[in-house]
Parts: C-alpha cells; sequence; structure tokens
C-alpha cells in the first residue's frame, strides 16, 4: 500500500479492503463518511454502512472480522472516505464478551451554528455530547460507557472563512486531539496550521478556530488516559507481553470462533441496502 496506485490502505484480491483478521484487547469505531463498508465477524454479526453511520466493536476477549468496501455501482467510482479510531480498553476489561453495534446516521446529532459573519459551522456528535447534544450509548463495556471518562468524538466542518470556539473539556485530565484533513490553513488562538496536521490542544481549554479561504473538515477526540501499561502487537493490544503471547496462542488455537462466513472478504448483494444483523439473530434494515 503506502500510496500504490493511488491507495493507502486497501487489502484483498477481488474487492477492495480489509480480508478476515482478528482484534484483542480494544475497540474499534469506524465512521463512514462516503461510500459504504461491509462488516462480518465471527460471531455471524454482519451489516452493510454507508455515509454518515458509525460502528462500534469492543472486541474484548477475541473476535474475527472483515470490513470490505463494495464495488457497488458499475457506472461510476466507488469513492471511500473512513475513519477508524481505535479506543483501549482498561484491564479490567480486556477478556469482555465481544459486541458489535450501529449507530446509523439518523441517530447522529448534528449540530448547525452560524458565527457573527454569517458564516455556517456543522458539528455531528458521534460520541459523548456537545452542549444539550448526546450522541447515542456505545456498546456496554465501552470505555466511553462511562461519562467520567470523558469520551468524545466531533466531526466539524467549518466554511470558509468561519470561527468557532472548541468548548473547554470539564475534565482537566482529558486529552483533546484536533485532526485537521480536508481545507488549506486554520488559525488556532493567532497560531497558524496546515492541512494533513494534528494538534493537541490543552486540557480545560476553549480554543478559537479561524478558519482559512476553502471548507475544511475537523475530526476531534477527546477522552481521559486509562493510565495502565501498554503492550501492543499488530491488531492486539493488552498490558503485558505475556498477555499478548497469549492472546496469540488463543487465536491460533480457536481463531476466535471461526469464521463462518463463505469469503474471507464477504461482501453482500450490491443491490442490498444498509443493515446490520447481530449475533443473537436480530436485525436492523435502514
Amino acid at each position: 500500500f503506502g500510496g500504490k496506485d493511488g491507495f493507502s490502505m486497501y487489502h484483498g484480491e477481488n474487492v477492495p479492503g480489509f480480508p478476515y483478521h482478528p482484534h484483542l484487547g480494544f475497540e474499534t469505531i469506524t465512521i463512514g463518511k462516503q461510500g459504504f463498508v461491509d462488516h462480518s465477524d465471527s460471531l455471524g454479526g454482519a451489516g452493510r454502512f454507508g455515509a454518515g453511520d458509525l460502528q462500534w466493536m469492543t472486541a474484548g476477549k477475541g473476535v474475527l472480522h472483515s470490513e470490505m468496501f463494495p464495488l457497488i455501482h458499475a457506472d461510476k467510482e466507488n469513492t471511500l472516505e473512513i475513519f477508524q479510531i481505535w479506543i483501549n480498553l482498561p484491564s479490567q476489561s480486556k477478556f469482555v464478551e465481544p459486541h458489535y453495534k450501529m449507530l446509523w446516521n439518523e441517530s447522529i446529532p448534528k449540530v448547525e451554528e452560524t458565527d457573527s459573519n454569517g458564516k455556517k459551522i456543522g458539528i455531528e456528535v458521534y460520541a459523548g455530547s456537545y452542549g444539550s447534544h448526546q450522541a447515542p450509548a456505545p456498546t456496554p463495556d465501552s470505555w466511553a460507557a462511562n461519562p467520567e471518562n470523558g469520551v468524545a468524538i466531533f466531526s466539524v466542518k467549518m466554511e470558509a472563512n468561519a470561527q468557532w470556539t472548541l468548548p473547554a473539556s470539564i475534565n482537566t485530565q482529558v486529552n483533546n486531539t484536533l485532526y485537521f484533513y480536508t481545507g488549506d490553513t486554520i488559525d488556532l488562538e493567532g497560531r497558524e496550521v496546515a492541512v494533513k496536521h494534528l494538534v493537541q490542544v490543552v486540557p480545560g481549554e476553549s480554543l478559537k478556530i479561524r478558519n482559512g479561504g476553502k471548507e475544511s473538515e475537523i475530526l476531534i477526540l477527546q477522552g481521559k488516559p486509562i493510565n495502565e501499561p501498554v503492550a501492543s502487537r499488530g491488531p492486539f493490544v493488552m498490558n503485558t507481553e505475556e498477555e499478548l503471547n497469549k492472546g496469540f496462542a488463543e487465536f491460533r488455537r480457536t481463531q476466535f470462533g471461526g469464521w463462518p462466513w463463505p469469503d474471507t472478504e464477504q461482501v453482500f448483494d450490491r443491490n442490498k441496502g444498509r443493515f446490520a444483523k447481530y449475533a443473537d439473530g436480530t436485525e436492523e434494515v435502514k
């Protein structure tokens, strides 16, 4: 990958994406901005989610899953833009039962604001709260499930030359990271920052953002540190090297439940809409 043929992330022989692979000891949060993702896992869960949807998966004691990017359109480009955010789990939750949940676009709070010059700012609240707007609940064993941990995920779109103030986090122990990924430049309290940069925001302080001459998009991640040792290797995140070794041995022995699907690059019919099928057999259709 690494920019080959214009891509920086894709695997797969027939369809782009990530064929089946394991996760252990942490959580993945996948935000769909454009295009669609087909999810399948070793628990029998499956789904297709698209622009504006969010998938929250607590890997816990181990899950095998795939994320493929179906080529739905035969007559035009199949564009894709996603963020996948990893959130660690504390030691007490490393071995919880895996859990997969969809937060559909229709349930995500979308806040529209206008600055003093009439410029527009849009905020999507994927986790935590913004003012009186509360995101849908995450998975039950998530680090984000406890409000005291201050986990918040916002996607912010700013019109050219708009001004907006990121509110101060209530808890000064909360880390606050701003990723400026679309646009030209932004001004942060008098400091100019170019696109494709990440900024660490001082905890407990607000931040005035003045956008440049192009529409900008910013991803904001907040959360209280777990403050435990981290040992990671590939898609496993534990507290010690011994736990990692045990995790890999368990995966080799059990495949975290095995793979119930016919293909390691599982995709669904291109005409199928958004849906989620869970391990208990329940299904949501959008």
